[in-house]
């Protein structure tokens, strides 16, 4: 698909709409704004425009329709599938001024904010209120809250509480044509039409951009508490997971964390208080909450038994609130910790809860086959195993073509559990050539026919999943 490059009397339409200190073309901002955290991708837009308003983004998305420019949408910036990326060049439009928390209701456990609000202020602002908005993506210091709808982000909390989807009960959208809607209502339930809320969630900025979010919100657990388990095997670790759940508990973490997973980390936050002995392979971290601390402290003694069955070596209780954090942050900095030794390819790998000693298995021996090594690390209770491919030696061209053979069957592996390609990262820009392992024709020709329904020439965040 062609597009044309914006024509400076059109940049200087865009510095009408914006203000001129808001529309740049200099190469530093250029490059600033031509890749995410997507490997070492990199593709320059023509413009970076920083708008303000609902109104402003509809100018400017009018003017791109109407002459044919790209628009890529972007949050900021630590997409892990090249979603933000201006493949096509064009506009680079960020939503990053869009960072108000426009009102809480308590009353109703709702909250209606901008876009460009991080995830983590949002969080803490609602928790002051007595109310919990559980999506945490590792990035929720610094992603912003459109990006996770865009990409439906899920996090260690959404093995009780949920994703994304969840909490979304209403947006405001601008469209490729300049239209601005709300896709629902402000209500818990709603039956009214075609759910056009939850097709704009997990779309990836392809259908509209968004610029207001109503989220539903909870309240917030009084007490948690945090156990490290680790465990002589990987796949017994894996095993331990689904027997947690059957045990009837349901915890608000459930974390997997392969032995250089942990070790990276540690080394690279610079902790060094947690146990690491030679023979354990594995660790899963896992928190439990709620309101009784009495309730909690029984639902430990139930996993410690469950764990116990799996070969699990001595428990690793956190005793204040300071350990909690310190535990937390060795999980969240893995993938940090990971780049800081080697490029590497982050894989979103997810099947059943269930399957997922089979997944991680089959990694192993692919990655064996390939020749290429693995950390692996994520989510358990989802089923949702981030596989972190190392660059270490390996060469170009077995980089540019051996490893992607190694990725297709593992995502090949993934469908034949029963999972799919990807759990919370989305498709983008990197897994367009493995879609059809998940989607068959019937299902990638409707995806297009709504893409198009949506945006007839195309214009909004070109290359992306298709």
């Amino acid at each position: 698909m062609e597009f044309n490059k914006p024509a400076p009397k059109i940049i200087d339409k865009f510095k009408e709409i914006v203000g001129k200190q808001y529309v740049f073309t200099d190469e530093e901002q250029l490059f600033d704004y031509s890749h995410d955290e997507t490997g070492d991708l990199s593709f320059l837009p023509d413009v970076v425009i920083k708008p303000r308003t609902s109104q402003e983004i509809s100018e400017i998305l009018k003017i791109c329709n109407e002459h044919k420019i790209a628009v890529t949408p972007r949050g900021a910036g630590t997409g892990l599938s090249g979603g933000a990326l201006p493949v096509h060049g064009g506009i680079s439009l960020s939503i990053e001024r869009f960072n108000k928390i426009i009102h809480i209701d308590e009353q109703n456990f709702q909250a209606m904010v901008e876009p460009g609000v991080i995830t983590q202020v949002f969080q803490e602002a609602v928790i002051e209120k007595g109310l919990f908005y559980p999506p945490d993506p590792a990035s929720r210091g610094s992603c912003f809250l459109g990006g996770n709808v865009a990409e439906n982000s899920g996090g260690p909390k959404a093995v009780k509480y949920g994703v994304v989807k969840d909490y979304v009960l209403n947006l405001e959208v601008v469209l490729p044509n300049g239209a601005i809607i709300w896709t629902g209502a402000n209500v818990l339930k709603n039956a009214t039409g075609y759910n056009l809320t939850q097709l704009m969630v997990g779309s990836e900025g392809t259908l509209g951009i968004i610029t207001k979010i109503v989220f539903k919100l909870i309240p917030h657990p009084k007490q948690d508490l945090l156990m490290l388990v680790p465990f002589r095997s990987a796949e017994k670790a894996c095993q331990a997971v689904a027997a947690i759940m059957q045990s009837g508990i349901t915890p608000s973490g459930l974390e997997f964390m392969e032995r250089d997973a942990i070790m990276w980390s540690l080394r690279y936050v610079k902790i060094e208080n947690i146990p690491t002995k030679d023979h354990i392979q594995a660790w899963l971290l896992i928190e439990v909450d709620g309101n009784e601390l009495e309730m909690l402290f029984k639902d430990c003694e139930k996993i410690t038994e469950v764990v116990e069955q799996f070969d699990a070596g001595e428990v690793l209780f956190a005793d204040t609130s300071g350990q909690k954090e310190e535990l937390w942050k060795v999980r969240r900095c893995i993938a940090e910790a990971v780049k800081s030794r080697s490029d590497y390819i982050d894989e979103d790998t997810v099947v059943p809860r269930a399957k997922l000693p089979m997944l991680l298995k089959g990694v192993k021996e692919i990655g064996k086959k390939y020749q290429f090594n693995t950390v692996c690390y994520g989510h358990a209770g989802d089923g949702n195993l981030h596989v972190n491919i190392l660059r270490e030696n390996i060469s170009q061209q077995d980089w540019k073509q051996k490893v992607p053979e190694g990725i297709r069957e593992i995502f090949q592996l993934c469908k034949s559990l029963g999972g799919t390609i990807s759990g919370e990262h989305g498709i983008g820009y990197i897994q367009k050539p493995y879609i059809n392992i998940a989607l068959d024709d019937v299902q990638l020709g409707l995806m297009r026919g709504i893409k198009e329904l949506f945006d007839p020439k195309g214009v909004l965040n070109p290359g992306k999943i298709f």
